[in-house]
């Protein structure tokens, strides 16, 4: 998933249809034209001084698509000016993720000012998860990819698509809760929406409806001081995340900007948002955020070399793992690795052995941790690699809530999954769970992810190869000092010892 790809369909789109693309020009013309609040004249230029007198306008029971991805690429400024509006309430925002803490989107959900939010991840926001199961809040969980093309098709005046994400889960079936009762009874309130299910070519598809926003705020890194006309903007690293799209859908786009730069500074080459997409432009005064700072030891000034930490047991078997993995990472392989475990994998990937890595936010090419100094704010893949909190003997995949408990969110992984003839799902987690209960089960009892979708499991006990078509496992490799008495007492679902059984390497 990648904003730079869609925001070309969004054009190709356009210009299969030269009504719709001069109609939605038109009326954002129209928009760029508006009266600012207070102002009897007409502005002569996008750009506004203050962020509150940009947000002015915003009512309560607006749409807002909000750019960026955790706390990156967010519209700070934007969002801390509609915190300071306490007549606003009740506003629906579309993002990915809601923030963490007070900081991002999470700001106003401490504000009280988010009625609802779709997104595909929750993650480590505790006191929004906590709001949700309380029913203080409402959560349309929508897988990202899904969430960006709709956000892409409203756009490109697309009222509805079908796509194979989520397709067998509860995504299809809208037994996910939008609203749990504030009585504390854990009852739903308010439901999901079924999705309407057709076939193509043989595949099934689920279809989804665009999204509308009233409003978008974005970050973007560079934007000129140009007339109301020509404005151009530069969006940079995950500013890239949603923001174009969300631009081209919100009737109204208030943009912040890290810079604003002299006209005939950018070049309308490498323009990434055309002014005519863009209503008001206010410069960014929000620090940088980072949602988790992880860096590498720097290396000692001796030897060159990062200094060991010890390492505990719970690290190496961790670790144990994540090497088994890498073994399945073939030079040329693209590769997306999901949050946790799967991080580890790219340590021990061998020698001459080339892979390009996909991190969760859609960039391509990256590499290890970064030292302190360098920190700076759909079946293209062949191996995915994911969590997990159940997994069946079937290849069935849960992994992203426990009804009731505790919700993360699917983020990427449903998209990540909906396409196992092309894309190798491997998955990395710990045999049991707390307590010792199975994680590999008959059946999965949570909702799921996927369906029929994985191929490998690699625990810190062992490997099950499975057969999706078959609904069949087999037991291919045993860590060392495990017996296959142990596997099959700490594994709930039925499957078979290979005749070449083997030693995982330590």
């Amino acid at each position: 998933m990648t904003a730079p790809k869609r925001s070309l369909l969004a054009y190709r789109a356009a210009a299969r249809r030269p009504q719709l693309y001069l109609a939605r020009t038109l009326q954002h013309a129209a928009s760029s034209l508006q009266v600012a609040p207070g102002n009897k004249e007409r502005r002569q230029s996008k750009i506004f001084y203050s962020a509150d007198e940009a947000v002015a306008d915003i009512k309560s029971g607006s749409t807002i698509l909000s750019g960026g991805f955790g706390l990156c690429g967010v519209a700070d400024t934007l969002i801390g000016a509609i915190s300071r509006r306490p007549d606003v309430s009740g506003l629906t925002a579309a993002s990915n993720n809601a923030g963490l803490g007070e900081k991002g989107l999470g700001k106003l959900i401490h504000t009280g000012q988010l009625s609802k939010v779709v997104c595909s991840y929750i993650g480590t926001n505790k006191h929004f998860e906590s709001q949700y199961l309380a029913g203080k809040v409402s959560i349309e969980l929508c897988p990202q990819g899904t969430l960006a093309e709709r956000i892409r098709a409203a756009g490109a005046g697309i009222p509805a698509f079908f796509t194979p994400t989520g397709y067998g889960t509860a995504v299809e079936s809208g037994e996910l809760p939008v609203k749990y009762t504030e009585d504390g009874s854990g009852a739903i309130e308010v439901h999901g929406k079924r999705k309407e299910v057709r076939e193509f070519s043989g595949r099934n598809y689920i279809m989804e409806e665009a999204l509308h926003g009233d409003f978008a705020i974005i970050r973007v890194w560079k934007a000129d001081e140009y007339d109301a006309k020509m404005l151009k903007t530069f969006l940079r690293y995950t500013q890239h995340n949603f923001s174009g799209a969300m631009a081209r859908s919100a009737r109204v786009t208030i943009v912040e900007a890290d810079e604003i730069v002299p006209a005939g500074s950018l070049d309308p080459q490498h323009v990434h948002l055309p002014g005519i997409y863009v209503d008001r432009v206010v410069k960014s005064n929000a620090p940088k955020e980072i949602e988790f700072r992880t860096t590498s030891p720097a290396p000692s000034s001796a030897s060159g070399e990062s200094k060991d930490l010890q390492k505990d047991e719970d690290t190496v078997r961790r670790e144990r793992i994540a090497k088994r993995a890498a073994k399945e990472l073939k030079d040329g392989f693209y590769v997306n690795l999901g949050i946790g475990m799967p991080m580890l994998a790219p340590s021990f990937v061998p020698k001459g052995v080339k892979v390009h890595l996909q991190s969760e936010n859609g960039i391509l090419g990256f590499g290890p941790y970064p030292i302190e100094p360098m920190v700076d704010a759909g079946g293209h893949i062949d191996v995915a690699m994911l969590g997990a909190f159940q997994v069946s003997q079937a290849g069935d995949l849960a992994n992203f809530m426990i009804p009731r408990k505790m919700v993360k969110g699917m983020g990427g992984a449903m998209d990540l999954v909906s396409n196992p003839e092309g894309t190798k799902v491997i998955i990395l987690m710990e045999h049991v769970a707390k307590g010792g209960k199975h994680k590999i089960l008959k059946t999965c009892d949570l909702p799921l992810t996927g369906v029929r979708c994985v191929s490998q499991i690699i625990t810190d006990l062992c490997v099950f190869d499975i057969d999706r078509h078959s609904g069949t496992m087999t037991l291919t490799e045993l860590a060392p000092g495990v017996t296959e008495e142990e596997v099959r007492s700490k594994t709930g679902a039925d499957y078979t010892v290979s005749p070449h059984l083997k030693v995982m390497d330590s």
